[in-house]
């Protein structure tokens, strides 16, 4: 069994792509990472079991890292910056839990889930908790307009989880319907994270507009990836296991690309694996080669650079220095983890 992802060696180290950006917020990690630890205290002993089960597994917290980025792009220097990080990375880490529930996931991050260590109910409720804990870090910063950034998106993120449950099995969903599902669930909180930090520095509306598309195109590439990912990455890369979305009948562009192109028999097998649930274990492959056949996962990643290149695009009101390089360098890591 191949891996179905092209490989071009001359293709950019992902992990290089982000280097310089980790350097320039290295400071600020520092103290967004305390304050993670010091806020998923309780004395409630499972409540830090869990949270940190997952905030400890290794993640590359990109989120908060680039809410400290975009405030330093537009020069704040206050401590703002580092308790709206914290809070951008509860959120995440709270969807994380609840999607894993939702999803039956037994991976995460390359860990067994901890729902799976825990149970559904205390993955559930620890995510409530770290949503919790964010909002009172929002509130605290005292910035009303950051405050209505960040709820907005935890809403946007939560209507976008049920727009993916009306999407999920069926096999007729468009390409519009499904960009629609991907920016809720997960460009949305790309956008919101970048867009608090032109906003404490109290820039003009146009950059906060910038920051926030660039934001969100780079978290729709970043999920276009995640979909060939699954169908041509390992479990290294992907952080859960492999084929988790076709076996848990989730429809993703690749699919909706292969389903427009379908013969009759593609057509059958596709709703009998990702409508009726009745997968077998060498379906797989046959998805693979389907979606391979039809040049779906390439043409995934054609549209993944695409978003890339519109977040390129976004910083174009701002100034050269090495903070804009280095973001426009996440572009790259982001597009580069396919390889």
């Amino acid at each position: 069994m191949g891996v179905v992802v092209p490989i071009d060696e001359s293709s950019p180290d992902p992990e290089a792509s982000l280097a310089d950006l980790v350097a320039l917020v290295a400071g600020g990690m520092e103290r967004v990472n305390a304050t993670i630890l010091s806020r998923t205290g309780s004395d409630v002993q499972m409540i830090p079991e869990v949270a940190n089960h997952l905030i400890s597994s290794g993640g590359k917290r990109l989120r908060p890292i680039l809410t400290l980025a975009t405030a330093d792009l537009c020069d704040y220097a206050g401590d703002g910056a580092v308790k709206l990080a914290a809070s951008v990375e509860f959120m995440h880490t709270a969807t994380l839990l609840h999607d894993d529930v939702v999803d039956e996931s037994d991976m995460r991050r390359g860990k067994v889930a901890a729902r799976i260590k825990w149970g559904n109910e205390a993955s559930v409720l620890v995510g409530d908790f770290l949503l919790g804990q964010a909002f009172r870090m929002m509130v605290e910063v005292g910035s009303l307009k950051a405050l209505d950034i960040l709820s907005t998106a935890a809403t946007i993120i939560a209507e976008g989880e049920v727009m993916q449950l009306t999407a999920a099995k069926n096999t007729e969903t468009s390409e519009d319907e499904y960009l629609a599902v991907i920016s809720a669930k997960t460009a949305e909180l790309f956008a919101a994270a970048c867009e608090v930090g032109p906003v404490l520095a109290a820039r003009p509306e146009a950059e906060q507009a910038a920051c926030r598309a660039y934001g969100m195109n780079l978290g729709i590439a970043f999920q276009l990836i995640d979909d060939v990912l699954d169908y041509g990455g390992t479990s290294d890369s992907l952080g859960k296991n492999v084929g988790d979305d076709f076996r848990e009948g989730k429809i993703t562009l690749p699919i909706v690309l292969a389903v427009r192109r379908a013969s009759e028999t593609e057509r059958g097998f596709w709703k009998r694996t990702l409508e009726a649930g009745e997968v077998n274990p060498e379906d797989l492959d046959t998805a693979r080669a389907i979606l391979r056949r039809h040049g779906a996962l390439d043409e995934t990643m054609a549209r993944a650079r695409h978003y890339g290149d519109r977040a390129r695009a976004a910083l174009a009101p701002f100034p050269a220095s090495p903070m804009k390089q280095a973001l426009l360098q996440v572009v790259d890591f982001c597009i580069a983890r396919a390889y």
